[in-house]
């Protein structure tokens, strides 16, 4: 039993939160409550993360001998002993076989065409890169992380025949760089605290410029989603004038968030955020339930 369970730590199952954006498309368009349509976003959702989950077990077998190093990371499995190198390489090489397995049934049931392919190994190859090298670098290393984000609208969109729109990529860029910015800045924070850090060029970074560039683009992200919602374009294609009223919740998740990652310091995990923190809970249902009743009521 432990066993099984150091295996689902070693996949982040609780990181496949993040795959959910491959569903916007499907939220957007009005196709939540359509079978035909869940049907490959469902084999795009366990597609890509399968995938992202090879990822990870390789990025702690690239990195255990640092993880092993820090005061937390030293608990994951491979670090820790629970998982041996090599059932981690093999642990990895399933997920993507199961990844590839479920493209392939998507093709062959389905008859969808392989843009899914060159996605998700577009989005592998990427993050192989970002876990070996790319990481290193500033700036690039939390734009890689909004690209991967943008990459899953793009599997869920595809794959379901459904057309997605600018704003969506723009919006899930900008939350998803937000995001990655705020994540970088407990890195920062433990650099400038300790003098150490086991991430390489983060002392390119510190917190007065992480502040600065989480503000730029909290702000960017809030005033693109405004233009989204009082859009002429958008408004006619929803036949609906109020979308706008769901801006309330999107300003009020992002300062929370903000005040997570600046005041608290508590920023690290935005997936641990979203899981515990009743107030952006309490935001994201609030502004699923709005948005839900203007484009389906």
């Amino acid at each position: 039993m432990n066993k099984i369970l150091n295996i689902l730590r070693l996949m982040r199952i609780e990181q496949w939160t993040k795959n959910g954006f491959v569903f916007l498309p499907l939220f957007f368009d009005r196709h939540f409550f359509e079978w035909q349509y869940w049907q490959p976003s469902l084999i795009a959702f366990f597609a890509f993360s399968f995938a992202a989950s090879g990822i990870y077990c390789f990025n702690d077998i690239y990195d255990v001998e640092a993880d092993r190093q820090h005061p937390k990371k030293c608990k994951r499995p491979i670090a820790s002993g629970a998982i041996s190198i090599a059932e981690g390489y093999i642990i990895t090489t399933l997920c993507w076989l199961l990844s590839a397995g479920l493209i392939l049934t998507d093709y062959f049931a389905l008859g969808n065409h392989t843009l899914l392919w060159a996605i998700i190994a577009f989005y592998v190859i990427m993050n192989l890169a970002y876990s070996t090298k790319l990481k290193q670098i500033p700036i690039l290393d939390v734009f890689i992380i909004a690209i991967g984000f943008v990459l899953r609208v793009f599997a869920g969109g595809v794959n379901a025949h459904i057309y997605i729109s600018s704003w969506i990529v723009l919006m899930t860029f900008l939350l998803a760089l937000f995001l990655a910015f705020a994540k970088r800045r407990d890195d920062v924070v433990e650099w400038e605290a300790t003098g150490t850090s086991r991430r390489k060029g983060i002392n390119k970074y510190n917190t007065a410029f992480m502040n600065q560039a989480m503000t730029i683009v909290a702000t960017l992200t809030m005033v693109c989603y405004i233009m989204y919602t009082i859009s002429d374009s958008v408004i006619e294609r929803i036949g609906n004038q109020y979308l706008y009223i769901t801006s309330i919740f999107v300003l009020a998740g992002i300062i929370r968030y903000l005040q997570i990652a600046i005041v608290d310091v508590k920023s690290g995990s935005p997936t641990k955020i979203l899981l515990k923190d009743r107030f952006i809970q309490l935001c994201i249902a609030g502004w699923l339930i709005v948005f839900a009743i203007i484009l389906y009521i």
